[in-house]
């Protein structure tokens, strides 16, 4: 059980403590609730640029290294398609170091044209690395506008097109820097040796003053899907990979605590149902994985696979098709289901044991609705029964159309 306290500032800021006398450190974690998916289509990558200028200084704050550093702090930050998140570890006596950094760069961050220009290049870079210049580099953007239509999902967290970055104007990420960085759109959660009552006293302090001002629009959500899709692409490519997409309910929904179980059933592990077979007993593919986006909003069911030299798209599209009908039809061993559990609680317990890892699920559990999921969460995987993977796999990968990505390697290359 992890313990905590929490308190709402009146500018709607939460704050959720976790007081962990056996560290001599305190982690700060700022979550804010902005991802790719609030972004326009016509200026997509915003998100993830915003991370990198949070570091680029504040109106009273030139430097945010420098000062952490000095007080033995590090930090890090990361974005994904639902949310930012930003945490800092200092030793527990310097956590007001903590939130005077936090807080000046939520109240007024600098977003001069000097720090833009630097930090579009940095992020430039960041895509031509990761999207260009690299094998298999685009096939984020394939899949993700293959299985999206209307949500914003529909686009990677760092960008539709290096395009957006590039010529985005400064005013727009000053606006949506003023949209989404306010107190009413950011969870605090701080874990360590603290005393609760001195960290809201210290957050009124330093966060009680900031405006709120958060206008988060509405995200426009997918339409079923109906009917099949199918994309194939030639690339210079060492290897042809198959990717099949479902959709799937949100974070929110038990079909996400089904479906979790469900695909560690089939790819977590050597012993796994689609590596042992596809992998061990009747090799088609170097690797293959199965697993869920869980996102806010509805997400996906992923299946990912490199295929062996001669072996076509169509037999091995048709062996994976084959474990998953088998699991919807016969259902998990007592031995698997039990399997994957303890896994996941041993997942659990192990990540618990680290003040970052608290203090992150604590936010993000908080931006779910409830902090307490942190505690809750595993009775639900718990309860999942055989019953419930069989009709649920059956309804997502069986009933329901699929989006298929046929990834070739130009054997010409």
């Amino acid at each position: 059980m992890i313990e905590f306290q929490r308190h709402v500032l009146k500018n709607g800021l939460r704050v959720i403590v976790h007081q962990d006398t056996s560290s001599p450190l305190a982690v700060v974690n700022v979550l804010y609730k902005v991802g790719s998916r609030n972004e326009d289509p016509e200026h997509t990558g915003l998100a993830h640029l915003l991370e990198h200028l949070m570091f680029e200084g504040s109106d009273h704050i030139e430097d945010f290294d420098s000062p952490l550093q000095a007080a033995g702090g590090e930090n890090n930050a990361f974005t994904d398609e639902d949310i930012t998140n930003y945490y800092i570890t200092v030793p527990a006596q310097n956590l007001e170091t903590a939130f005077w950094l936090e807080s000046d760069r939520m109240k007024c961050l600098t977003l001069s044209d000097e720090s833009i220009s630097v930090q579009k290049g940095v992020v430039i870079e960041e895509f031509n690395q990761r999207c260009r210049n690299v094998p298999y580099g685009d096939m984020a953007h394939l899949s993700h506008s293959l299985a999206y239509k209307v949500h914003p999902y529909r686009w990677p967290v760092i960008g539709l097109d290096v395009s957006h970055i590039a010529d985005v104007p400064n005013e727009v990420i000053r606006a949506f820097y003023e949209k989404h960085y306010a107190p009413d759109n950011a969870i605090l959660v701080v874990a360590g040796n603290v005393d609760p009552q001195r960290v809201f006293a210290m957050a009124e302090k330093w966060f009680g003053d900031i405006d709120k001002h958060s206008n988060v629009a509405i995200i426009p959500q997918e339409p079923v899907q109906t009917e099949s899709r199918f994309l194939e692409v030639t690339r210079d490519v060492p290897s042809d990979v198959l990717k099949m997409i479902y959709h799937m309910s949100d974070h929110h929904s038990r079909e996400y605590y089904i479906m979790d179980i469900a695909t560690d059933i089939l790819s977590d592990g050597t012993s796994s149902r689609l590596i042992n077979r596809l992998t061990k007993k009747q090799p088609m593919m170097t690797d293959v994985d199965c697993g869920i986006s869980g996102n806010v909003d509805p997400g996906l069911v992923n299946v990912h696979g490199t295929l062996l030299p001669g072996i076509s798209f169509t037999d091995a599209e048709a062996v994976v098709r084959e474990e998953i009908e088998k699991l919807a039809n016969e259902g998990a061993t007592e031995y698997e289901l039990q399997k994957v559990k303890n896994r996941t609680e041993a997942t659990r317990v192990c990540g618990a044991i680290m003040l970052t890892v608290k203090a992150r699920e604590l936010a993000f559990m908080e931006s779910l609705g409830d902090a307490n999921l942190i505690n809750t969460e595993f009775d639900i995987y718990n309860n999942v029964t055989n019953q419930e993977i069989k009709e649920t796999v059956g309804k997502l990968m069986i009933d329901s159309p699929a989006s298929i990505l046929h990834y070739k390697a130009n054997k010409k290359a």
